[in-house]
């Protein structure tokens, strides 16, 4: 008997993407960018993908969202291309989602759950992992019949505990409810750790800035270039998904603390939206946002929209008082002509136009930052010269402006904000200090 080895690696499915227009439907974007951004999200999950096609709906038909005759040709078109999962760019009931399923004989996803997909591939913390689970369930609960492969005994029948039916959804609903309650008791824990590490930066007096922005605009690349650090940063959707903090060297000399965040995406899945709120609570505390954009790109203005939207969302809008900066990322994209123009404009209306890649108007973002930390007051202060524990503190929480030193002491001019100041006359009540004017 001769033994056959088997190819234990996953096979790549085979999908075809549609993008339906719906009536009446206004967007600053084309539908061939829609039909593009789907493909990249259907991308990000490894799937094969086939064919991709615009599908305008003259009316939206309940049962399966597709009139009859669009369902039937791509019917056909599964059936041509030996297509396994069907990803739809649109919100699918329940119903439509199980009846296209019927009708095309394949797996369908909608852009929800594929979103959803991606988020739980992604997560690599244990913040983010119970995120999407929360946020999966919520999806799920009314999907009960599709997404629990369990849940199959049901069509049949058994003779068992009651019978088949609705008493095993029932139980089912139970179980994902109890389920779904400790998710969010396991969140709150960690929303509570995450808060007393706010506190605890906030009495180290570190400003704070947040990177916001749509995913693929650039965000990690750009964190990488400020902090020198290695976060992953890749020409592709939602490539970072879990927050990372780290220290900013500022010109002068005064550090901040900067969050890379997940990347924001037009019709964003509510669930998601709540789900992140404890992780979004990040850009909400921060000192400073930088609303970083994709200025290369031909939906630049859309997306912005849809970040403002999202911001609004979690208490950062226009009327939150919030700092928001904005950055016009990827000018090397551009050719000589458009970039000048570009950085003209950014000027005018107080943007930073940059390119993450090479590096440039990157430190003119770094001075924009530094003066914008540096709000408080000119200030000098006597220090005794044996004293360079309150030294090096000046030099670390403050912009050292001048120094003059003597034989016993050193007299030192430097801005501190009020959080600062106040940390620094806990630390050394008797030191004199005095305002730069006198």
């Amino acid at each position: 008997m001769t033994s056959k080895s088997i190819d234990r690696r996953p096979q790549t499915e085979v999908a075809l993407v549609i993008h339906p227009i719906r009536p009446r439907e206004t967007s600053l974007r084309s539908p061939d960018a829609r039909l593009e951004e789907a493909v990249g999200l259907a991308q990000a999950l490894d799937l094969d993908i086939r064919q991709g096609l615009i599908a305008p709906l003259r009316t939206v038909t309940p049962a399966t969202l597709f009139g009859t005759g669009k369902v039937e040709e791509i019917a056909r078109v599964c059936d041509g291309e030996e297509i396994d999962v069907v990803v739809v760019d649109d919100a699918l009931t329940p119903v439509q989602q199980r009846n296209l399923e019927r009708a095309w004989k394949v797996k369908v996803i909608d852009r929800t759950g594929l979103i959803l997909e991606i988020f739980a591939r992604r997560a690599r913390t244990r913040e983010g992992k119970l995120q999407v689970e929360l946020a999966r369930l919520d999806y799920e609960r009314s999907r009960l019949v599709r997404t629990w492969t369990h849940l199959e005994r049901q069509r049949g029948g058994f003779g068992v505990m009651g019978g088949p039916g609705e008493t095993q959804i029932e139980s089912d609903r139970r179980l994902l409810a109890e389920k779904m309650v400790k998710l969010k008791k396991d969140l709150a824990d960690v929303g509570r750790t995450r808060g007393l590490q706010r506190q605890a930066r906030r009495r180290v007096p570190y400003p704070t800035i947040a990177l916001v922005g749509y995913t693929n605009a650039g965000k990690s690349t750009l964190f990488n270039r400020l902090t020198e650090a290695k976060v992953l940063a890749k020409d592709m959707l939602f490539a970072t998904l879990d927050p990372t903090l780290r220290q900013l060297k500022l010109p002068g000399g005064r550090p901040a603390i900067i969050s890379d965040t997940v990347g924001f995406i037009s019709d964003l899945p509510h669930e998601l939206v709540e789900a992140f709120r404890a992780t979004l609570e990040e850009v909400r505390d921060a000192d400073i946002v930088l609303h970083v954009r994709d200025i290369a790109g031909p939906d630049s203005d859309a997306q912005d929209e849809d970040v403002r939207k999202v911001l609004a969302e979690i208490g950062v809008g226009p009327d939150s008082g919030k700092r928001l900066v904005e950055v016009w990322n990827k000018i090397d994209l551009l050719d000589d002509e458009h970039r000048a123009a570009v950085i003209a404009r950014a000027e005018r209306i107080g943007a930073v136009a940059v390119s993450a890649v090479s590096g440039e108007g990157c430190d003119t973002l770094l001075a924009l930052l530094a003066a914008m930390v540096d709000e408080g007051p000119d200030l000098v202060f006597d220090l005794a010269a044996s004293d360079g524990e309150a030294l090096a503190w000046l030099y670390r929480n403050g912009r050292v402006i001048a120094r003059e030193d003597a034989a016993d002491h050193v007299i030192i001019a430097a801005r501190l904000g009020a959080q600062a100041l106040g940390r620094f006359e806990q630390m050394r009540p008797a030191a004199q200090v005095r305002p730069a004017a006198e």
